[in-house]
């Protein structure tokens, strides 16, 4: 697989950091790599999505996201955290307010930004399926759609494996999908994670769902709406996937009670 890396190792001046791989549900293939000594993550995209993302993450030059160090129609150079904290393992006093910081950075207004699909185009999954315990979470995501009146553009898929120790450079996010959308979307995400334990642990919902929305500013009743919304979603791509889909019904289930 090295081979693949080869023209961009020679073309950027690369020395390979360690070995090759491929994310699980992309299927990008990636390579730890230095440049000039500094530690990088070479990219290799695998779809449209994928190059989207890339081209999203040099527009934010650094700011809420890894550093792109270098940028081509195929491939992607970005600076790799060292750090060896992880959100994921922090307790949500701690990961929330990163987590929200790191969405307000990526949400600040800038110049020209790039073209990307609207938000109702990521939800065709659950919009045209016919799993009929969704049917709610179908209903919230047309209202919500069609309300919105504000539109930024989103990471889509924000949660504490995405976001990044990078030392003293902060908490940066990486692997955005792109949409532009209302702002809501991007922390509806954050209570589906990061693992079925700490979704489900009592009380965990409600004062996650109310940290998120003053940290973020958001109206708690909508973040409500959008995080059943968005449980309905992910559970349609489980069920399309043959994932197990606990999580993603655990939230539906927190979040119906709630409305």
């Amino acid at each position: 697989m090295l081979s693949d890396f080869q023209p961009w190792i020679e073309r950027w001046a690369l020395t390979p950091d360690g070995e090759p791989f491929v994310t699980t549900y992309s299927q990008s293939r990636l390579l730890p790599v230095r440049r000039c000594g500094r530690a990088a993550m070479l990219k290799l995209a695998a779809s449209d999505d994928e190059r989207r993302g890339s081209t999203i993450m040099a527009w934010w030059d650094g700011r809420g996201a890894a550093p792109v160090l270098r940028h081509d129609d195929n491939a992607l150079l970005m600076a790799r955290g060292e750090g060896v904290r992880s959100l994921a393992e922090a307790p949500d006093e701690v990961a929330l307010p990163i987590l929200c910081g790191v969405v307000a950075a990526l949400h600040a207004p800038r110049p020209d930004p790039p073209s990307v699909p609207p938000l109702a185009q990521l939800f065709r999954a659950l919009l045209d399926g016919g799993e009929p315990r969704l049917e709610g979470a179908r209903r919230i995501a047309r209202e919500l759609l069609a309300t919105s009146c504000e539109g930024v553009l989103l990471h889509a898929d924000i949660h504490h494996s995405n976001v990044l120790d990078f030392g003293d450079e902060g908490w940066l996010a990486i692997d955005p999908w792109g949409y532009r959308g209302e702002r809501a979307y991007d922390y509806a995400n954050v209570l589906r994670n990061p693992n079925l334990v700490r979704v489900t642990e009592p009380g965990r919902f409600d004062s996650g769902r109310a940290l998120i929305a003053e940290a973020a500013g958001l109206d708690p009743a909508r973040l409500l709406r959008w995080t059943y919304a968005h449980a309905g979603l992910a559970a349609s791509w489980d069920l399309m996937d043959g994932q197990e889909p606990d999580r993603s019904f655990a939230v539906l289930a927190l979040a119906e009670a709630r409305l």
